[in-house]
């Protein structure tokens, strides 16, 4: 298997448990790796042959800077449930960090799901 991956995406947004991360828009970075087969895009030279990482970009965006979420485990899973509706992709490594909320260290998420 293959491998599609995104890197240093950056959102700005309001999520958390806090009523402070709520109120405040802070930053959101994320890296998406996806598992694919890549072998026909290679021969082919065609978009339709692969995975189009600006829709997958997409989806991220729309759902970090939707509506407000409290836990960025919600915010994780909402996207790989989004992204793994493409059956092409057989699974995908998602990380989240929230690089501004504290000043010393960077709490964060990654998950790893399988399309069924």
């Amino acid at each position: 298997m293959d491998h599609i991956h995104i890197d240093n995406l950056l959102f700005r947004a309001k999520h958390g448990a806090y009523a402070k991360e709520r109120r405040i828009e802070q930053e959101f970075s994320v890296e998406v790796t996806l598992g694919v087969e890549t072998p026909l895009a290679g021969k082919s030279d065609k978009l339709k042959d692969t995975i189009d990482y600006q829709k997958v970009k997409n989806i991220i965006q729309e759902v970090i800077e939707g509506s407000s979420r409290y836990l960025i485990e919600k915010l994780a899973e909402e996207i790989a449930v989004r992204v793994l509706k493409d059956k092409r992709i057989k699974n995908i490594e998602l990380t989240i960090r929230k690089p501004e909320v504290w000043d010393n260290g960077t709490p964060g998420i990654t998950i790893i799901r399988v399309n069924s």
